[in-house]
């Protein structure tokens, strides 16, 4: 059987992935996933694939980063922002990139925050913990599935 995750984590780089792991453990008590590229998160999303038997349950956050293999993050978060099923799911691009056409488009594309990911590793576990600890702790988020007034 497929766990479902509380934090989905989309990045390729295996050291941010691993600083961004970290740094959630200590912070979170939640399941954590880690996918390495954007043609399995999907997967994952929209339960088809390897993952099609999977629960119907979302995550409470996805961190994406922009620059995946197979499909980018672009693409990862126009497809969840798009779909009624997913689109309440708050995303985090957690990216290197700093260009502000890349965070134009992801405001566009309605990402709910833009972090630059920080170079220096306590900066980057402090970014971390706050971000999980605001979108998992402090948010007050929709409920799945629930009725728009």
């Amino acid at each position: 059987m497929i766990v479902s995750a509380d934090v989905l984590l989309v990045e390729d780089n295996p050291a941010d992935a691993e600083f961004v792991l970290e740094s959630l453990r200590g912070a979170l008590a939640g399941r954590l996933l880690h996918l390495h590229d954007g043609a399995i998160a999907l997967d994952y999303l929209f339960h088809r694939g390897a993952y099609a038997d999977s629960a119907e349950t979302l995550p409470a956050l996805v961190l994406l980063d922009i620059k995946l293999p197979k499909v980018d993050g672009f693409t990862v978060l126009r497809e969840i922002k798009g779909d009624p099923r997913t689109q309440r799911v708050p995303v985090v691009m957690l990216t290197s990139s700093n260009v502000e056409r890349d965070v134009s488009l992801c405001y566009a594309l309605g990402v709910n925050s833009y972090i630059q990911k920080p170079m220096d590793f306590d900066a980057f576990r402090s970014v971390v913990r706050t971000i999980g600890q605001y979108w998992l702790s402090t948010n007050i988020g929709p409920t799945a599935g629930g009725a728009i007034p």
